[in-house]
């Protein structure tokens, strides 16, 4: 699986590389605090998958990183290959700020 740092992600994000950023988290916690992206709820990420391309890299985060390899896993069975998981997740990303 592939894992990308809190750091990598901005040098992404700096540099217009062109990828899908995806917040699996709930909708109260993406009220808390979020770095963008679509927001797909991982209870809805299968019903959704239409949405996701899959020629394209797609980074999963979650608030540690733990849902979204979870959802990672499930993109990978449906077909997906270029799928990152943001290390620590949420949690990573503000202590590297």
């Amino acid at each position: 699986m592939n894992q990308l740092s809190p750091d990598e992600l901005k040098k992404w994000q700096s540099s217009g590389k062109d990828f899908m950023l995806v917040d699996i988290r709930e909708d109260w916690e993406r009220e808390v605090y979020n770095i963008g992206g679509e927001h797909i709820a991982m209870g809805e990420l299968m019903s959704r998958v239409n949405e996701l391309p899959k020629n394209k890299d797609i980074v999963l985060y979650c608030e540690k990183g733990i849902r979204s390899v979870i959802a990672i896993q499930r993109l990978e069975d449906a077909g997906f290959n270029h799928l990152f998981n943001l290390a620590g997740g949420m949690k990573a990303w503000k202590q590297a700020e």
